[in-house]
This record gives C-alpha cells, structure tokens and sequence, in this order.
C-alpha cells in the first residue's frame, strides 16, 4: 500500500501501510485504518490512541508494548495498564501496540516486526 485516498485526498504511506507525514493524521484517517482491520473504534480505544499520541509527543516514538503498559498504567490506573486489556481491545495477529500506532498515525514500533 503506497497511499491511502479518503474523500478525495491521498495519504503518501510506507512499505509497511503506516502514515508518512504524521501531521495528517485526522479521525478519518484513523476510522479508515481501523476499518482496513475490522476494527470499530470506541471510546475505549480512542483513549488509548490519543494516549499512544501523547507518548509519541513526549518520548519522541512510538513506544514497545511494556513501556505502553507502564504509561497506561501512570495515566489511566493498574485497571486498564494490562496487556490483556490491550489485547481484548486490539485484537489480531502480533502486538496490539503495533495496531494502535497505525491507528494513531504514528511509525510502527522498532521492536514490532
């Protein structure tokens, strides 16, 4: 996949489907990405995509699944900072921070493969 179009405009991805210019992310982008894995978007997840985000702004990249957990559980309580959580939410092959990262318009994580 090399560009993703949406209402008439073309998002330029990489190799691997995620975004290239991380300034134009939108909702829409992120419901069409979403979609493209069968995925409806709640108010659970966006609170974690927004948090992946935040993570992105303050460290610089997109974070491993550990560090993620460790930062859910600093901003939205031990509840919620369990992989499984992630999982539940996030569902498919391979890591569930790898699907939020696409969703939230952010690099795939270094250790994803």
């Amino acid at each position: 996949m090399s560009d993703l179009m949406l209402n008439g405009a073309s998002y330029s991805l990489d190799a691997e489907g995620y975004l290239k210019d991380l300034s134009q992310w939108n909702a829409e982008i992120a419901g069409a990405f979403a979609s493209s894995i069968d995925l409806e978007l709640t108010e659970s997840h966006w609170e974690l995509i927004h948090l992946m985000r935040q993570f992105y702004q303050e460290f610089d990249l997109s974070p491993a699944m550990r560090p993620f957990i460790k930062y859910i559980t600093q901003h939205l309580g031990s509840d919620k900072g369990k992989s499984i959580y992630l999982m539940q939410l996030f569902p498919g092959d391979g890591s569930p921070v790898k699907r939020i990262a696409l969703i939230a318009g952010l690099p795939k994580p270094d250790n994803c493969l």
